[in-house]
């Protein structure tokens, strides 16, 4: 394996432990702040609730018994928490040794032996493999990337696999839920334009 081979796969790894590093603590983050997050909505519209009519409508009550069937899924994960946090910290404590072998293969003159590299590469692979917890909460994944892309310094790991928008830094279920949002709000505004037009045209 050449140079830039191996400055590749270490980049290719980053990415896999890094992405790995946020997912673990997404949920610990969400199963931590959620909860709390969603009690004070519940008392402030419960709270609304006894002034404005607005907030005893049906649509609202069925809002909040969503609210509640999500905070019994997340109290599945409550147990476990801290086992979250402690492996995406250590995962991105793999993910910073990748990076300074990175920079050291980098640096490494043209046809220097590379085995050492190589052998420390596959130690931090099997390493951070150990790690990771299969399980994760639904909808880190939105979570991780924003942590991951708009919070991390990824600029090593752009050097070799040069991320785009659409393609990596969004993940592609939210790309899809804003896509299919934004049509319907579409269709909505179509079918009800004369209504809407009739709201604007009586405004002062």
């Amino acid at each position: 394996m050449n140079q830039d081979a191996l400055l590749r796969l270490i980049a290719e790894t980053g990415y896999n432990v890094g992405y790995a590093a946020k997912k673990h603590l997404a949920t610990f983050d969400m199963v931590e702040k959620l909860p709390g997050w969603t009690g004070l909505i519940s008392l402030v519209v419960g709270i609304y609730a006894l002034f404005v009519p607005a907030f005893e409508e049906k649509q609202v009550a069925a809002a909040f018994i969503a609210i509640g069937v999500a905070s019994i899924y997340l109290n599945f994960y409550a147990a476990d928490k801290d086992k979250y946090n402690q492996a995406g910290t250590a995962l991105t404590g793999k993910l910073h040794e990748l990076r300074e072998l990175y920079q050291k293969v980098k640096s490494a003159p043209a046809g220097a032996n590379l085995d050492a590299f190589l052998a420390d590469h596959r130690s931090i692979q099997e390493e951070a493999l150990r790690l990771g917890i299969p399980k994760q909460l639904f909808l880190s994944d939105w979570y991780a990337h924003y942590k991951f892309f708009w919070q991390a310094q990824t600029g090593w790991m752009d050097e070799q696999l040069k991320f785009r928008l659409l393609r990596d830094k969004l993940p592609l279920g939210f790309s899809l839920f804003s896509i299919s949002v934004s049509l319907a709000a579409l269709v909505w505004l179509v079918r009800h334009f004369n209504t809407v037009l009739h709201i604007f045209s009586c405004q002062p």
